[in-house]
């Protein structure tokens, strides 16, 4: 009997380590054509766009995503991890959709040396999934553009059509893609 002792706690160790397989996540940009507007035909840059910097509440900072499992608790998930940080994401995403709803601009990550680039800063307070099968998307953005700034706060409740977090994140992604169509919307 003794013998077996040591082949059984070997076998409990492996089947407990087995579970901790980390799974990580890349917000997939998706692509459509542009919401409105038509490209210039002259090729002429009317505005340039810097987008600063996409910041994220201190929740969502972590290398975890989030699921918020009731009214006032959020779960950040130890196995299913962003790729890279998620206000990189956000950034690379932001500026992609926006270089495509915006023709005519020059949109940037980095500053131009021009007087009369327009400012963007976005602050994102919500990028999670939900108890209920809501996922939330909701944060602020300011444009300072010609020495006044405009602020507006988004809010975005999509509901996810499936279970898991591949879907999750889809369903981020599409909010993103819809929230970044309205700032270029208001931009313009």
């Amino acid at each position: 009997m003794m013998k077996w002792i040591p082949v059984v706690l070997a076998l409990f160790l492996t089947a407990c380590s087995s579970s901790d397989q980390k799974t990580y996540y890349q917000l997939p940009v998706l692509s459509s054509t542009a919401t409105t507007g038509s490209a210039m035909s002259t090729g002429a840059v009317q505005r340039h766009l810097w987008v600063e910097r996409v910041s994220v509440a201190d929740y969502l900072a972590g290398s975890g995503l989030v699921y918020q499992t009731n009214d006032v608790q959020y779960t950040l998930t130890q196995n299913n991890l962003w790729a890279s940080p998620l206000d990189q994401q956000l950034h690379q995403a932001l500026v992609t959709y926006l270089r495509r709803d915006l023709p005519g601009s020059l949109v940037s990550s980095q500053a131009a040396n021009t007087d009369d680039q327009d400012v963007l800063n976005v602050n994102v307070t919500g990028f999670h999934g939900r108890y209920d099968g809501i996922v939330v998307v909701s944060g602020s953005w300011s444009l300072t553009r010609d020495g006044q700034v405009i602020q507006r706060d988004f809010a975005l409740n999509l509901r996810q059509t499936e279970d898991g977090y591949d879907a999750l994140v889809r369903t981020l992604a599409a909010g993103w893609q819809q929230e970044a169509g309205q700032i270029a919307a208001q931009i313009r």
